[in-house]
């Protein structure tokens, strides 16, 4: 496919996940004053826990489809044979993970209407099929798919949760909308399946397969929900899980708008290594590399500029531990950025599952040590800092695996423009938010806007982010940045087709 397809299937599965986070990040300023610290922290916990079995139900289902869907692109018959298999697979290991969740968590005593409501979570990854379009590079189907459903569920929510005690109705309205939305995928298939007869179905065949990448994904999975398990298991003010998730919750959302390339990306490595294309597949890499740092140095460095006005804003008042978890989680957005180009999108469709299993079994091992010692003696506050260090352990371990075909001194090439760039604007942004909070303006601005702390905290966010866009931009001008030439020529270029 072309670069320009590229781009487009990024911006269609960036704009997805972004859905995904946005919507409920919506409810979030509402949700937090409604059901309370405690209320978020539960079901944050509960969530975390029927996760592991939807997990143990999925297997390594979703990238191992995807990556046959890819392999398959152009024979419609083995592609028909291998969706039916891998879904009938799918939903034997689901309904195994659902009967064993049932007996030991919705017959239990605690937090029981809750795990039972969370059902609904595991019938909806059995029909989760998104990974069969992604295979096909068709993302505007599972971009399309769920803004409906999705705003419909927003919508329930402000206008039936009220009160702490509606913590059950925001889990149910939650948990529908993703079983509705996974259904809704279903009526796109009739015109990738009609009309193609397949013989001899066979499920055997993709176990070992799907075990082999089920080990790494298990991994890194536990290794992305592990912090809230431990909080939930080491303290008993679901308070602290409460704050955890929040913060977490800001870096996920900015580590969608880099990570969503991975996914547009992993298809393309599977069929450039299925054509053994090593010149396409360096290309890729690079690029994605370089995608990564454009965007994670400017996100990072900007979330910290913000966050002390941010919080207060967006969570209300009792949320003020949610600012330092996300300065120390910050370091997040590139550290995950450059996993997902080594691991996701270049290790896994590369068949170098070993090589990916071992980084994160490192980072889940770290994590898991760190975590015992650091959230014993500083609760959430530590859980965000043996994130950090053990993914960092990860970043090390899977670059040691490339370092013969990315070299370091490659990387420090392209990045070092991004990194000074936003550093720069990062100064700005602070000064800005020294200048707009010293007393003659700050005075000037608070009886602007009808003595009103809240729009101030607007103005100043605002502010920062247009002043920080601006000067990263003309920062990268500056110094010759070649993918912000590139979208000036491609501006000129238009404007003259439109002139002419």
């Amino acid at each position: 496919m072309t670069k320009k397809s590229i781009a487009k299937n990024y911006i269609y599965n960036m704009v997805y996940q972004v859905l995904i986070l946005i919507l409920p990040l919506i409810t979030t300023p509402y949700l937090s004053r409604v059901l309370g610290a405690e209320g978020i922290g539960i079901y944050s916990y509960t969530y975390a826990i029927v996760t592991y079995f939807i997990l143990f139900g999925s297997l390594g289902v979703a990238l191992y489809g995807q990556r046959e869907i890819a392999y398959a692109q152009e024979n419609q018959e083995k592609r028909k044979k291998v969706f039916i298999e891998i879904v009938a697979f799918r939903f034997i290991t689901i309904l195994i993970s659902t009967v064993v969740y049932y007996f030991i968590f919705v017959n239990g005593k605690e937090y029981k209407l809750y795990y039972t409501i969370l059902i609904l979570e595991l019938i909806a990854a059995a029909f989760d099929i998104s990974w069969f379009f992604q295979g096909l590079e068709e993302f505007k189907k599972t971009v399309t798919r769920n803004v409906l459903v999705r705003i419909c569920s927003v919508t329930l929510v402000f206008l039936l949760v009220k009160t702490k005690e509606d913590l059950a109705k925001f889990t149910l309205i939650y948990s529908l909308a993703d079983l509705i939305g996974n259904l809704s995928l279903w009526l796109y298939l009739p015109k990738y399946l009609r009309g193609i007869k397949i013989d001899k179905i066979s499920i055997k065949q993709h176990l070992p397969h799907i075990v082999l990448l089920f080990i790494p994904q298990i991994a890194n999975q536990i290794y992305n929900i592990l912090d809230t398990t431990m909080i939930g298991w080491l303290v008993k003010d679901k308070s602290e899980t409460g704050y955890y998730e929040q913060g977490h919750k800001v870096i996920r959302l900015l580590l969608t708008i880099v990570n969503s390339l991975g996914v547009v990306m992993v298809p393309k490595m599977a069929n450039a290594f299925a054509n053994n294309n090593k010149k396409q597949i360096n290309s890729y890499m690079k690029m994605s590399f370089r995608f990564t740092f454009f965007l994670s140095f400017p996100i990072m460095l900007g979330i910290i500029s913000i966050s002390n006005i941010f919080v207060p804003l967006f969570f209300g008042e009792g949320y003020d531990k949610v600012n330092y978890i996300i300065y120390l989680l910050s370091p997040m957005v590139l550290l995950m950025g450059i996993a997902n180009v080594i691991g996701i999108q270049y290790l896994l469709p590369t068949k170098r599952q070993k090589a990916y299993t071992i980084s994160v079994t490192c980072g889940v091992i770290v994590n898991f040590i760190l975590n015992y010692i650091l959230i014993t003696l500083y609760q959430s506050i530590g859980a965000a800092i043996a994130t950090v260090l053990s993914q960092l352990v990860v970043d090390v371990v899977q670059y040691n695996n490339i370092k013969g075909e990315i070299r370091m001194k490659e990387l420090l090439n392209v990045c070092y423009k991004y990194f000074l760039s936003a550093l720069i604007m990062f100064i700005c942004c602070l000064g800005i938010k020294v200048l707009l909070t010293t007393t003659i303006i700050y005075d000037i601005l608070y009886n602007l806007v009808l003595n009103s702390n809240k729009l101030f905290n607007i103005i100043s966010i605002t502010t920062q982010i247009i002043v920080g866009f601006i000067v990263y931009f003309v920062m990268l001008i500056i110094l010759k940045d070649d993918y912000i030439f590139n979208f000036i020529d491609k501006i000129k270029s238009r404007l003259l087709k439109n002139k002419l």
